[in-house]
């Protein structure tokens, strides 16, 4: 790695915490340049805009929170794949909370700034859904899933449910008072559990 490669991977580590301290909305240029003790115009120099650096850190959140709980390759059945696929959620809800708030303001950030490529970023994305249908198909093979009518529309209906209920209750301040006595994690693990229910094979299939 150069030296200016290393230098983009410093700015986006320093803009990384600051968008998990403060929000991305909250942070400007002007913090990220005073953080990293440079000039505004260095930053401007490698990434142009700040919606550049906001998707650069979304790029390296994922590879290094997500990636870390999502191995299908520990399962040793189709079934046993995409139970760690919906537990790797409530894994990254557990031990870094901040990453699904991080994906909250992204989205709500990134939908409102124009001319913004997510290429890329939808790249890494659909890599999960690749892998989550390899699960699906071995799953159908050895009989420890049942076929549903649409696998994709599953898939996605499914892990935006899951998501969102992360991003929701990764907020800090409980906006209901239902909210403040809300055991978190055991709503997520509840979901999980009515997904991984409806994808086992009834009983007198799985005989």
């Amino acid at each position: 790695m150069g030296l200016k490669d290393l230098k983009t991977q410093y700015l986006v580590d320093v803009a990384t915490k600051l968008f998990l301290e403060k929000g991305v909305v909250d942070v400007t240029i002007k913090d990220i340049a005073t953080e990293a003790e440079i000039g505004e115009a260095t930053i401007y120099r490698h990434f142009q805009k700040k919606q550049n650096i906001v998707l650069a850190s979304a790029l390296v959140l994922k590879e290094k929170v997500f990636k870390s709980y999502f191995d299908l390759s520990k399962g040793k059945t189709g079934f046993e794949k995409i139970e760690i696929f919906y537990t790797s959620y409530l894994n990254v809800f557990k031990n870094s909370p901040e990453y699904f708030y991080f994906i909250n303001e992204f989205d709500a950030y990134m939908c409102v700034e124009e001319n913004v490529s997510l290429g890329e970023y939808e790249k890494e994305i659909d890599s999960f859904k690749d892998e989550y249908l390899e699960a699906y198909n071995l799953g159908l093979k050895d009989g420890s899933i049942r076929k549903v009518d649409s696998i994709e529309t599953f898939y996605f209906s499914t892990t935006h449910s899951l998501l969102e209920l992360c991003k929701k209750l990764s907020v800090t301040h409980a906006l209901l008072k239902q909210d403040e006595s809300s055991q978190k994690a055991a709503e997520i693990e509840c979901l999980i559990k009515i997904i991984l229910d409806s994808l086992k094979p009834c009983e007198s299939n799985a005989r």
